[in-house]
């Protein structure tokens, strides 16, 4: 099985770190690649850097997708989830749809933690969009105040166990942790917190695998294509896929 992760973000070392925490959750013989916007925001964290990442998300799709099984979006938007699902092949998984997806297992109320105000907005739009997104109760912002600052995960344990704390003083004990940057934290803070912790690389491997393995598909959102479409001005991958989803 082979399963690609695209990164939305122009920041190599995301992509460096999702990578890595997906080599080491994924079952024996999985194998994993990523790849990594060539144009656009260094990090997302606006809607008008988010619109520009979608293009970046459908073109790497496009140029990378040959050969997997399944594609997860490393950006913890998931950016263009519904566009890339309309003329993708392969099965493509948004990695924070994965994580409330698996921490809404049960029915049980799920809290959120986000880096950053400004991109709480995205989030939200995000979250009234997914079927598991209703099971979001309550969204706890940690201000950053610099992308780097975002990208030093450990100087951040103490805020994110101390925001985790006030969510289970609420009666909610399922928290995804989001951000793309934050692969892997949720298993290494798990043993410090009063609640079950996610995020979603981790859980969109983990989905990924038992899809495939299933023979299951994600329902791709193809529609009743116009057949008079043309595009023009992109990359010749895309454009081939926008015209034909299947090749």
């Amino acid at each position: 099985m082979k399963l690609l992760l695209i990164n939305g973000n122009m920041t190599q070392a995301v992509t460096d770190t999702v990578v890595a925490e997906a080599c080491r959750v994924a079952a024996p013989g999985t194998e994993i690649a990523g790849v990594t916007a060539t144009f656009g925001a260094n990090i997302v964290t606006r809607e008008a850097e988010n619109v520009i990442a979608g293009h970046a998300v459908l073109d790497l799709l496009a140029r990378h997708h040959a050969g997997f099984d399944a594609v997860i979006l490393a950006i913890s938007f998931d950016t263009a989830l519904e566009a890339a699902r309309q003329i993708s092949p392969i099965p493509v998984l948004g990695m924070t749809d994965s994580a409330l997806i698996a921490a809404s297992e049960g029915g049980g109320m799920v809290g959120v933690i986000l880096f950053g105000g400004v991109s709480r907005p995205l989030y939200e739009a995000l979250f009234a969009q997914l079927p598991a997104g209703k099971a979001v109760a309550a969204i706890r912002v940690i201000e950053i105040a610099s992308v780097a600052a975002y990208l030093d995960t450990g100087a951040l344990e103490n805020a994110i166990l101390a925001e985790v704390s006030a969510l289970a003083a609420t009666g909610i004990h399922a928290v995804v942790i989001c951000g793309a940057a934050m692969a892997g934290i949720a298993e290494r803070l798990q043993p410090r917190s009063p609640s079950r912790l996610f995020d979603g690389i981790p859980c969109a491997i983990r989905r990924a695998e038992a899809l495939v393995q299933a023979g299951c598909v994600i329902p791709q959102s193809i529609g009743e294509r116009v057949q008079a479409v043309t595009v023009s001005g992109l990359s010749p991958e895309l454009s081939r896929l926008m015209c034909d989803p299947q090749s």
